[in-house]
């Protein structure tokens, strides 16, 4: 709540629907009681109706100039000393400002309505009995902007919440289905289909890392972020099937340093990079694809040459789907670019907070 919009969430129209409300009902209160009290008292309705309008318009020009610099003070505050955390200081320092702006505004609008037309009672008792009033009321609509930036707050936290499950929803949906991708499972059934005939050892090896893959994914799909170390060993079962589809014409070499394996990013980062390479590149005796996989201070990079394929079109869903993943769990973007023809995938590895670590 730290970094609220004042001018979104209270536009002029907003804010002047709630300050003329309270504006009426504290003056009705006010020549109510004065003239109930003897302290002020009207001669008729045309007085009370004309004492309305002149305390009305009045304390409305105050009410703007009290709210605004209330407004700035809990943005402030909630900087310096939000909730939860400073309750004490926070609480000092609202009601110290609020009587002191309180004073300030309701001097400078009774001088100003004495200059109008001098009150006929001593105007120095008038000065502290308008400032006790208007601290009071100001009290009362600090704590009310106080409630209504917390129930804005709150409701676009819920919206950007259900927002942001429905994506994640999607996400999770397409990455299963890029999993579960007929082309992938077809291949890998010929595959399997020809390795039995031929190499049954191979074979059970061959379902073994398959049934690995699927497991893994089964297991991490729900899961926001996994670590690297995980991530490598589905990279090697994925790797082994296609190399045993396209044998020694794709190669794979990894190089990342021991202190990042416990690192974390989104599950099936590497599976998303791993199949764009090979989805658009030829692999053949002719032109083999190799692929590097290795660590660039904080970030993984998965880099391969490029042999465009002549046929098929790209709808970089997969890579866009890994952005929107990250940008759900970090402020770390992907990059992705061409250099010296070569397609080079940058992705960051996120470190696990020292709390979280003591936490678990």
């Amino acid at each position: 709540m730290s970094f609220f919009n004042i001018h979104s969430y209270f536009s002029f129209k907003r804010l002047l629907s709630l300050l003329l409300g309270l504006a009426i009902v504290m003056q009705f209160i006010v020549i109510s009681y004065n003239h109930l009290s003897g302290y002020y008292v009207l001669d008729g309705y045309q007085h009370f109706f004309l004492r309305m309008l002149r305390g009305t318009l009045l304390s409305l020009i105050a009410a703007f100039m009290i709210a605004y610099p209330d407004l700035y003070m809990i943005r402030y505050l909630n900087r310096i000393a939000p909730w939860g955390k400073r309750i004490f200081l926070r609480i000092s320092l609202q009601l110290s400002f609020a009587v002191f702006i309180s004073i300030l505004i309701s001097t400078a609008i009774t001088l100003f309505a004495n200059w109008l037309k001098p009150y006929t009672e001593e105007l120095s008792w008038v000065l502290i009995y308008n400032a006790m009033l208007y601290a009071v009321v100001n009290i009362l609509l600090m704590t009310i902007l106080e409630g209504w930036i917390y129930y804005i707050e709150s409701r676009q936290a819920n919206l950007i919440a259900e927002h942001l499950q429905e994506e994640l929803s999607q996400i999770k949906f397409e990455v299963l289905k890029s999993q579960i991708n007929p082309h992938f499972m077809f291949n890998s059934l010929n595959v399997l289909s020809s390795l039995i005939t031929v190499d049954v050892a191979k074979a059970q090896l061959f379902i073994d890392e398959f049934s690995q893959i699927y497991r893994y994914v089964l297991e991490t799909i729900e899961q926001p972020v996994v670590a690297l170390n995980k991530e490598l060993e589905f990279m090697r079962s994925y790797l082994f099937l296609q190399q045993i589809r396209y044998g020694d014409y794709l190669s794979y070499s990894v190089n990342i340093r021991a202190e990042l394996l416990p690192m974390v990013l989104p599950p099936l980062s590497l599976q998303v990079l791993l199949e764009n390479a090979m989805k658009h590149n030829v692999i053949n005796e002719s032109k083999p694809l190799m692929i590097e996989i290795y660590s660039d201070g904080d970030f993984l990079i998965v880099e391969n040459n490029i042999q465009p394929k002549v046929s098929g079109t790209s709808t970089g869903l997969g890579l866009k789907n890994l952005v929107k993943r990250y940008a759900l769990i970090c402020k770390l973007e992907p990059s992705f670019r061409i250099i010296n023809n070569r397609y080079v995938a940058k992705i960051p590895l996120i470190k696990i907070e020292q709390d979280e670590r003591t936490d678990n």
